[in-house]
C-alpha cells in the first residue's frame, strides 16, 4: 500500500511539474499577447544634448541625459503621447539622481517626436517639499471622458515616496493637486511609503476613459502588495481598508512565482466583460523563494482578474508572465537583473500599445493586435 500511494505522489508530481513547463498560453479572460514591433526598439534612449533651466537650481540640467524609462501614455489629437521619467546625473544609483518627466508624440505609436524640455518636474511650488530632490517618478496616466487628463506619479523627497496627482487639459500644461492621501482618515497614511497607481478604465467605443464603479472612481495601488482607494473626485482618495483600519490586502507576492517579491501595479486597470484585468509587475525573489525559470531580481509583466461587481475581490490571475526581460537592451542598463516594467497602455487604430521601462534605463513598445494576437513571451 505504501508503494502505491507514493507512486501516486510520485505521479501527481511530475504531473505538476510537467504543468508549470508547459508553453507559456493565455486563459480566456487574459489580454494579448503582445509583440515587440520588429527593429523599433528601444523607443526613447537618453539624451545627454537636451538640457533646460531648472527652477529650484537656476542652472541649465541636462535632464535626461542618464536614463529615460518607466513611461505613461494616452491620447490626444489622434496621436500617442508618452510621458516618460528621465533622470539626470546629479547623483549615483537608483534614486539618488532628479527625475522629472518627458513628453514624446507619435503618430503609429512607433516612431517618436520628443519635447527638448520636461513638462512636468520639481519646482519652487507648494509640492516641493515632497518632490526635492528626487523628483516626479514612474506616471501612470488616464483621461475622464470629458477630455481631462490625470496623471497619479511618485513624489520622491528621498525620504518617504508619495503618490501625487494633478490634471491636465492637453498633458503639458499641468495642475499639481499633492498627496492623493492627504486628507483621508486625517492624514494617518500621508506618511507610509506609497506609490504606482492604477486606475480604473473601460473602452467606450475606440476610447479607453476613466469611469466609476457602484459610483465611485477605484484605483488599484502598492508595491509590495496590491491594495485600493476610492474617490469622488479623482483628486482626493480614500484606501480601502479592514474593519480595524488596516489597508486592505488584494494580491500578494507568491511563493515560487515569478511575483514572488512584489506585486507592482502597472497601467490603468480595465474593465472587460471577463472581469477587471490588473495589469502588474512582479519582481522575482532571489533563492528558493522564487521562481528559478527566471533571473532572480527581475521584474516581469502580469495579469489579475477581479470581480467587475466588486472590484476588490481577486478571482485569479496568471501563473507565468506574459511579458519578460528578453531582449538585450531590457537586461542591461542601471538594472541588470532585468525589467520590462510596463506603465502605460492607450488603444490606437484597433490595436493596443503597451510601453515599459528597460531596465530602468530606456523605453519601449509591444503591440497586440486583438484580431492577430502573438503567443506571450516564453517561460524558457
Amino acid at each position: 500500500m505504501f508503494f502505491k500511494v507514493l507512486s501516486v505522489l510520485l505521479i501527481f508530481s511530475a504531473d505538476t511539474f510537467a504543468q508549470k513547463n508547459t508553453v507559456n498560453q493565455l486563459p480566456d479572460w487574459a489580454f494579448g499577447g503582445f509583440k515587440r514591433p520588429a527593429h523599433i526598439n528601444p523607443i526613447i534612449s537618453p539624451d545627454p544634448n537636451a538640457t533646460f533651466i531648472d527652477p529650484i537650481l537656476k542652472k541649465p540640467v541636462a535632464w535626461e541625459s542618464n536614463d529615460t524609462f518607466n513611461p505613461a501614455a494616452a491620447i490626444r489629437n489622434g496621436k500617442i503621447v508618452v510621458l516618460y521619467r528621465a533622470e539626470d546625473r546629479s547623483g549615483v544609483g537608483i534614486g539618488f539622481r532628479t527625475s522629472r518627466l518627458g513628453y514624446a508624440a507619435s503618430n503609429d505609436g512607433l516612431h517618436f517626436s520628443r519635447s527638448k524640455t520636461p513638462v512636468f518636474y520639481p519646482a519652487n511650488d507648494d509640492q516641493k517639499k515632497y518632490e526635492w530632490p528626487g523628483g516626479c517618478e514612474d506616471p501612470r496616466v488616464a483621461v475622464t471622458a470629458n477630455g481631462t487628463y490625470v496623471v497619479f506619479y511618485t513624489q520622491w523627497n528621498r525620504e518617504v515616496p508619495r503618490l501625487g496627482v494633478a490634471t491636465s487639459k492637453d498633458l503639458k500644461n499641468w495642475t499639481k493637486h499633492g498627496p492623493i492621501f492627504e486628507d483621508a482618515y486625517h492624514g494617518k497614511f500621508l506618511n507610509i511609503p506609497h506609490k504606482s497607481a492604477s486606475i480604473l478604465t473601460k473602452l467606450v467605443g475606440n476610447k479607453q476613459v476613466i469611469i466609476k464603479i457602484n459610483g465611485k472612481y477605484w484605483m488599484y495601488w502598492g508595491e509590495l502588495h496590491v491594495y485600493a482607494a476610492t474617490s469622488n473626485n479623482l483628486v482626493d482618495w480614500e484606501p480601502v481598508v479592514n474593519s480595524n483600519g488596516t489597508l486592505k490586502e488584494l494580491i500578494s507576492p507568491r511563493k515560487g512565482y515569478f511575483d514572488s517579491e512584489l506585486t507592482e501595479c502597472g497601467p490603468p486597470a480595465l474593465l472587460t466583460d471577463k472581469g477587471i484585468i490588473l495589469f502588474y509587475n512582479g519582481k522575482n525573489k532571489a533563492g528558493d523563494d522564487g521562481d528559478k525559470r527566471f533571473n532572480a531580481n527581475s521584474y516581469c509583466a502580469g495579469q489579475a482578474l477581479f470581480d467587475k461587481n466588486d472590484p476588490s475581490k481577486p478571482i485569479t490571475r496568471l501563473d507565468v508572465p506574459f511579458l519578460r526581460p528578453m531582449e538585450p537592451f531590457e537586461k542591461s542598463g542601471q538594472y541588470i537583473n532585468g525589467t520590462v516594467f510596463i506603465e502605460g497602455m492607450v488603444y490606437f487604430q484597433k490595436k493596443w500599445f503597451l510601453y515599459y521601462g528597460c531596465a530602468d534605463s530606456r523605453v519601449a513598445v509591444a503591440v497586440y493586435d486583438p484580431a492577430r494576437p502573438a503567443p506571450p513571451d516564453p517561460i524558457d
